[in-house]
């Protein structure tokens, strides 16, 4: 893993998402490779940062498997939501007769959150801190950035994909954290406390 690299790509999203995107769209770099660099050490950062704000800032008086089913929940939530929301990117594209690479859409999907990431890594080490997750809409800027230079769609059909993509995302990670919340917490009490 390459955190050289994860940091200057990371910031390059955050400082310049278009400069960013037109480097993402010349390289020919593997979903394996933007997965390895890029995803998973971000994923992996929001899970640490749900133990240890589970373990010593939420409630101490419980076990410490509730941390790490925390943790656990936290990286399934971010890991299944972004490959889901890859798909259905990819879906959209489809009916919007826009292409159907999933590479494509794990790339816009997997860059544009980035600052949801690093918004959600310090909310879940500090929950009095959760309205910081706010600047995680700033990932809305770079999808739209991000899809004018991958995908080049017309101008009628910018819109109708932003509003879809967001709306499907929304769906898709609602049902998560409602479904692996309620998994979390039946599996903590029925088997751990």
């Amino acid at each position: 893993m390459d955190f050289r690299f994860l940091y200057h790509r990371t910031m390059y999203f955050i400082i310049n998402p278009g400069k960013a995107w037109e480097v993402v769209h010349r390289e020919e770099r593997p979903m394996r490779f933007v997965r390895g660099s890029f995803f998973m050490p971000l994923i992996i950062l929001v899970s640490i940062s749900a133990f240890l704000g589970s373990m010593f800032f939420i409630n101490t008086t419980l076990k410490p498997m509730y941390s790490v089913l925390s943790a656990v929940t936290a990286f399934l939530f971010l890991y299944l939501g972004v490959y889901a929301s890859a798909f259905t990117v990819r879906e959209i594209m489809r009916a919007l007769d826009l292409g159907h690479d999933f590479l494509v859409a794990f790339k816009l999907v997997a860059y544009s959150m980035a600052p949801i990431f690093l918004s959600l890594t310090v909310s879940r080490l500090f929950e009095s801190l959760l309205f910081i997750n706010a600047l995680g809409l700033y990932g809305l800027y770079i999808f739209w950035i991000g899809m004018e230079t991958m995908i080049t769609p017309p101008d009628h059909k910018k819109l109708p994909m932003l509003i879809a993509t967001v709306v499907s995302m929304l769906i898709i990670f609602l049902l998560l954290q409602v479904i692996l919340s309620k998994l979390a917490e039946t599996v903590y009490f029925n088997v751990f406390a």
